[in-house]
């Protein structure tokens, strides 16, 4: 989506947008599916001759947890500022974007905003046990019933007291 930005690039002001896209093709390893597309509330402004683009990103996904494995629905609120320039004196700077013939491409401002701001891990609660290594069952759920693995240097102990 193109917002035309010429009412405000030789005079000061702002230009409300609201933004919605579908990215239920986009893929994430741990992102099972996209509940809600991504909606976006924001305006550029520009403030003695520099555009900036403030907005807020929402998103409901349904993740797995790395951990355990078990899905679980996960809402994304993430509040974005990019910088909006003409011509590009610095291209490695990844918070300036391009503005071609008065408007600003919100596709590529905020999509790429969101894609940077992705977990790397997902995770249904911070404190989950994940699985036992033994039988596989999800530790949440509660202590499973395997015997709890011997440090194989005490072993030997271990013989001595079933020996008796």
């Amino acid at each position: 989506m193109l917002l035309d930005l010429h009412t405000i690039i030789a005079n000061p002001g702002s230009v409300p947008f609201s933004y919605e896209s579908d990215i239920s093709d986009m893929h994430f390893d741990s992102v099972s599916e996209f509940l809600s597309p991504l909606r976006a509330e924001g305006k550029v402004v520009n403030s003695a001759d520099v555009l900036t683009l403030t907005a807020t990103l929402n998103v409901k996904m349904l993740c797995v947890c790395d951990r355990c494995g078990v899905e679980y629905e996960q809402e994304k609120t993430l509040e974005i500022t990019a910088k909006l320039a003409e011509d590009l004196e610095d291209e490695e700077n990844p918070e300036i974007f391009l503005v071609e013939d008065n408007k600003a491409d919100l596709d590529e401002i905020l999509i790429t905003a969101f894609v940077l701001d992705m977990d790397s891990k997902f995770l249904c609660s911070e404190d989950c046990p994940g699985l036992c290594h033994q039988c596989g069952k999800p530790l949440k759920d509660g202590p499973c019933d395997c015997k709890k693995d011997i440090d194989p240097r005490l072993a030997v102990l271990g013989q001595l007291l079933n020996d008796n």
